[in-house]
This record gives structure tokens, C-alpha cells and sequence, in this order.
């Protein structure tokens, strides 16, 4: 089970070892969130959050040498999910298809956090890899 710390207005978590753990922990904060602001979010909305969650945690532990950070902030715009990894790397899409005419396996996720994503930005870190953030509409 994740561990939450409060810093600021952002549930900073323990690292997540696997994508159910960040989706249960975006889960808790949007849940607390609405809770203490009785509000309610679009079930839809809540799902496209998760799979965001999802995507880019699979991507750090298979292509980015592992999750450094993980940070669920969620606020007006919606929920922001923040994932570090320890590669320079930027996510790409690959094509869907190899040059053998082959269907690939993988390179969806990158393409499904741009269109679920309001805004996604690819930070540099100083200590040497990247923070992926994306924030998702909720309300």
C-alpha cells in the first residue's frame, strides 16, 4: 500500500512498483478531494486519469530505468500526475506497424496520455533524467 505525505497541496506517495498502485493512489486523492469539497467527477473523467496514471508509470518502469518520484495533485483544472524516471529519454509513439508490415506490440501508451492529457510537459531533471506531468480534467 502506498504511503501518502503531505506536501503543500501535492500527495506526494511512495514510489509505485507497479501501475495498479499509482491508479489506486490517484483513486484516494481525487476520492479525498471530493470528499472535503463536496464535489463529485465524471466517472469517465476518473477512468481517463487512471489510464493516464497507468501509462506513464509502464513507461517509466519499462523504458525510463525505473520510477524516482510520483506525485498526485488534484485541484481545479483536474488531476496532475507527476512520474520521474531515470532516463534523458523523451517518450516517443512507434509506428504500429514494423517495416516488415508486422503489428508491434506497445508504443500505444505515450499516444494515449497526449490525447487523454490537457497539457503534458517532459522536464529535465537536474540530477539527470525526467519528470512527466500530466494534467487530466476531472470536473
Amino acid at each position: 500500500m502506498c504511503e501518502k505525505h503531505r506536501t503543500e497541496s501535492v500527495e506526494r506517495y511512495r514510489r509505485p512498483c507497479q501501475p495498479a498502485e499509482a491508479r489506486r493512489a490517484v483513486e484516494r486523492a481525487v476520492a479525498e478531494r471530493c470528499r472535503v469539497t463536496h464535489t463529485t467527477c465524471d466517472r469517465e473523467a476518473l477512468g481517463d486519469a487512471l489510464l493516464v496514471a497507468s501509462e506513464l508509470t509502464t513507461n517509466a518502469i519499462l523504458h525510463g530505468g525505473g520510477i524516482t518520484d510520483f506525485r498526485v495533485d488534484v485541484g481545479e483544472p483536474g488531476v496532475r500526475v507527476s512520474v520521474s524516471d531515470r532516463s534523458d529519454d523523451l517518450p516517443v509513439a512507434k509506428e504500429p506497424f514494423d517495416p516488415r508490415g508486422r503489428r508491434r506490440l506497445g508504443g500505444l501508451g505515450w499516444p494515449i496520455v497526449c490525447r487523454l492529457a490537457r497539457d503534458v510537459r517532459v522536464t529535465d531533471l537536474p540530477s539527470g533524467g525526467k519528470c512527466i506531468t500530466a494534467v487530466v480534467p476531472l470536473f
